[in-house]
């Protein structure tokens, strides 16, 4: 198994079973939260990995907040796909962009009021991102064994945005549904800790409370979050149908699966 030093929430999804028997390839498709922590040692560990694509769904703000820190000793290609339904620095956007504190703070409060459930925040990003998770599925489909293309999906946390697609991803090549749910919900464990305790931490200095409703959208995975995702998907013809409705190609769907479970 391959780890990444700063990384918490770094996994290769390979392995993951499949409905018809085998399982996923690994190799192919990484997730993670956002590159930001990396240690020297980390960044050589990156370095030394089939990983050739980083897709990253954080917003400009975002990045720009929390730069990645990636390897200098190689190239590897980053393709920005922003979304704003669940950025977690929603809260810090809205103090940001206020004109004055008074004005930071009711951005905040209105934002709290406005607060979602996890399983309503992603059915939104899946209204309005079918474009940007079917680019992530297109990268993984053009990735190649002869060339360091694999693609590393994330987002802030690695949960929610990068939760979604790759959930998508798997359930679209035929992955067992219920290995799909284990492997989303494996992220508030592996989050818990250091990376938790910052994130609290940027909420509270915002001066917002962190009721148990804000902590469990910051830093938690419940099952029902993702079934409910892929519910809303499976209304709508199912993850192939929801990927070509974002513009990828029958031949790229066959790519797909092809890279990931052949």
């Amino acid at each position: 198994m391959i780890t990444i030093d700063g990384l918490q929430n770094f996994r290769d999804t390979g392995g993951t079973p499949l409905t018809g028997g085998g399982a996923t390839r690994s190799g192919v498709l990484y997730r993670s939260e956002a590159l930001t922590t990396l240690t020297p040692r980390g960044l050589e560990q990156l370095a030394a990995t089939d990983i050739g694509v980083i897709a990253d769904f954080r917003t400009d703000i975002e990045r720009a907040m929390s730069p990645d820190t990636l390897p200098t000793t190689r190239d590897l290609r980053v393709v920005e796909l922003p979304l704003l339904e669940g950025a977690m620095t929603g809260f810090a956007q809205a103090a940001l962009q206020a004109a004055d504190p008074d004005a930071a703070q009711q951005a905040v409060a209105a934002a709290l009021a406005q607060l979602p459930g996890l399983g309503d925040l992603y059915v939104s990003m899946l209204e309005h991102g079918a474009p940007s998770f079917a680019e992530a599925a297109r990268l993984v489909a053009a990735s190649r064994d002869d060339s360091p293309t694999a693609v590393l999906v994330h987002c802030t946390a690695g949960k929610d945005r990068t939760g979604v697609s790759v959930a998508l991803i798997l359930d679209a090549v035929g992955a067992e549904r219920s290995a799909v749910v284990a492997d989303y919900a494996a992220s508030a464990a592996n989050l818990e800790g250091p990376w938790a305790d910052r994130m609290r931490g940027t909420v509270t200095a915002l001066g917002v409370p962190l009721t148990p409703e804000l902590d469990a959208l910051v830093t938690a995975t419940p099952p029902a979050a993702i079934e409910q995702a892929l519910a809303w998907v499976d209304a709508q013809g199912g993850s192939v149908a929801y990927l070509r409705s974002g513009g990828l190609t029958e031949d790229e769907l066959d790519a797909l699966r092809t890279r990931l479970t052949a």
